[in-house]
């Protein structure tokens, strides 16, 4: 079969499965409607009047700035929009929920939560987003705000007094434990029929944790409808893969990274964070199922259907960060439907939709053990074999950083007393460098995935991390915590590791093939002193369409960029007023494409536009 057959075969598939494909042929404008463009998260837009012969045309159509004047920045704005019926819908400064002309820019209604007493001194925290659900009649949106998920009125932008109580469910309850710990909540659900399933965000630390089980409410009257315990109970599957009373005391194990749903098997795929103490297993001996797992539930019920752990034991906080990509590959010569993972680790991870069962061998390997005292490291990991990391795993010293002179001196004294080993050597009592980092690989931003070329497109970082294990106090109530999170840099804030220390990569996930990768991010400083690009540190994530192109900000740069999918050229870029941390969207509106991108307040921001808020661009009129 020739490729050009495969991929036909490929993309009607898709497009059977996926709304965002369907709706695209209809004479309705295309948008965005979901918080990774549709339930499969795909991350794609099936738009192409921007494209690589005009891309470089691209103008701001309008710009919204959600800080007001003379505030205070608290936290940083990582929405990626929805748009609705020509609305777009945003979580903003504050976490303050907005409805706006998707056209125009121009704001309708304004939604602060639920008062200003609800947020006392903390920091704002962050939103990546909201969750629209319709039955025809009602429309409303869910957004997370930190312990709460408020329901809104999509047309007034008023909390729904039915929903759970005031407008909000407390995501800390109904958690099945006496006294847990305060929960969280930053990105947006997934919706089943008049169901919404939750994400949650957890403790990390020595100290106590919730457990990060999987909820669903009624949308119309916030009553919870199941819950999934990622933590099993006495009786439940995979109970014994943790110590005795985990249970009771353990947490973490959450979905924090979002949720894909297959409307036509009616599954949703959730992928969990690590297991609390993110770097001490002592108390939780064993694998940790369903820590660091691609979970596949009946979306009705929340029965398990089947699950594949990706890290056992975790103790190096390598959470699946993202929601995974449902599509449609070619496998010896037949399409065949499977989740797409991709991961802090740098893999990815394919697996059939149906069973779980590895498309490719995926070996447990031995790994290195623990010198800490109460530690029982699980002596294998799983190896994937194909397709190749999309990101270095390990690192020696011979890869330490020498982009400048000033960066080999540094180093060789800063590093004498640190540990370097391949990925998987625990932490211990002596600094540790973790390789890839605890922020990856790939994070929240996830991958998009171009469904007639067979391609995936993930953002990923290229920067160690370290940390040390030391003894708490005595009347701590835990033996051990850290040092802290340490991103190892030199007196000029460059990474310690060879460049490139940020990646756009290209995937191919029929022929299992790295097809390009290319810096993400750039140190100005450095290319004027003719040092090739770097790539930076890298947050948010990309976006790919149509017209053959994968928009992403991201870098520490502060600049937002349009790239051809077919070799990672930059086409386009635009300095925004403040850091673009956040995954854009792409959608149609008064018959023209848009790309929006949300940016965050930074002092070294040196464009024009809003510093908290969003920007839009389009081809001139």
């Amino acid at each position: 079969m020739n490729l050009n057959r495969r991929r036909f075969l490929q993309t009607s598939a898709a497009a059977l499965a996926a709304p965002s494909l369907v709706e695209a042929a209809s004479e309705e404008p295309w948008e965005w409607s979901s918080y990774a463009s549709d339930p499969h998260s795909t991350r794609y837009a099936p738009l192409d009047q921007i494209n690589a012969a005009n891309v470089s045309e691209l103008e701001v159509a309008w710009e919204l700035e959600t800080l007001p004047p003379r505030a205070r920045a608290r936290g940083v704005v990582e929405c990626t929009p929805i748009v609705v019926d020509g609305v777009m819908f945003v979580s903003a400064h504050g976490l303050h929920s907005h409805a706006i002309e998707a056209h125009s820019g121009k704001v309708i209604w304004k939604n602060t939560g639920l008062g200003s007493g609800s947020s006392g001194g903390r920091a704002a925290g962050v939103s990546r987003g909201l969750t629209y659900w319709s039955d025809g009649k009602q429309r409303r949106l869910f957004a997370p705000v930190r312990e709460h998920i408020l329901a809104i009125d999509a047309a007034d932008g008023k909390l729904i007094d039915s929903f759970g109580s005031g407008g909000a469910i407390d995501v800390g309850q109904d958690i099945d434990r006496e006294n847990p710990q305060q929960l969280g909540s930053t990105t947006p659900g997934a919706i089943w029929g008049d169901l919404l399933i939750i994400t949650s965000r957890t403790g990390e630390g020595p100290r106590p944790a919730a457990p990060g089980h999987i909820r669903a409410y009624d949308v119309r009257t916030g009553k919870r409808a199941w819950i999934f315990h990622t933590i099993p109970h006495p009786g439940e599957y995979g109970y014994e893969t943790w110590s005795e009373d985990s249970w009771k005391v353990s947490g973490g194990a959450n979905c924090w990274g979002g949720m894909s749903v297959d409307h036509e098997r009616g599954y949703v795929y959730v992928a969990t964070g690590s297991p609390a103490f993110d770097f001490w297993g002592g108390r939780r001996k064993g694998k940790n199922l369903f820590g660091n797992s691609i979970l596949c539930l009946k979306a009705e019920t929340g029965e398990r259907v089947w699950h594949f752990q990706t890290v056992h034991h975790d103790l190096w906080d390598y959470d699946i960060p993202c929601a995974p990509n449902l599509v449609t590959v070619m496998h010896e010569g037949k399409p065949r439907e499977i989740v797409a993972q991709v991961s802090k680790t740098g893999w990815v991870y394919m697996l059939d939709r149906d069973t779980g069962e590895p498309l490719y061998p995926i070996e447990e390997r031995s790994v290195p053990t623990s010198d800490v005292s109460g530690e029982e490291v699980w002596p294998t990991q799983p190896f994937v074999t194909k397709p190749p990391a999309f990101s270095r795993q390990g690192i020696s010293r011979d890869e330490v950083s020498e982009v400048t002179p000033e960066a080999k001196a540094f180093w060789k004294e800063r590093l004498e007393a640190v540990r370097f080993g391949e990925m998987f050597t625990p932490p211990g009592g002596r600094e540790t460098i973790c390789f890839p980092g605890y922020h990856g690989g790939a994070l929240w931003g996830g991958a998009s995935w171009v469904a007639d070329q067979g391609v995936m497109y993930v953002n990923s970082n290229e920067i160690p991390w370290s940390l040390q294990l030391v003894d708490a106090e005595s009347d701590a109530g835990y033996p051990l915590e850290h040092t802290g999170y340490i991103r190892i840099r030199d007196e000029q804030d460059y990474p310690v590791v060879k460049p490139p220390w940020g990646l756009l990569s290209a995937i191919d996930l029929d022929a299992c093939k790295i097809l390009w990768q290319v810096p993400l991010g750039e140190y100005k400083e450095l290319s004027a002193k003719g040092v090739p690009p770097t790539g930076t540190y890298i947050r948010g994530g990309n976006i790919a369409t149509k017209g053959r192109l994968l928009f992403s900000a991201g870098g520490l740069d502060n600049v937002f960029r349009a790239f051809s999918q077919k070799d990672g050229k930059t086409l386009w870029e635009h300095e925004l007023g403040g850091i673009g941390l956040a995954t854009p969207c792409s959608y149609e509106a008064d018959g023209r494409q848009f790309v929006v991108i949300a940016s965050s307040p930074s002092s070294s921001a040196r464009g024009t536009g809003p510093k908290a808020g969003f920007s839009a661009f389009a081809l001139p009129r």
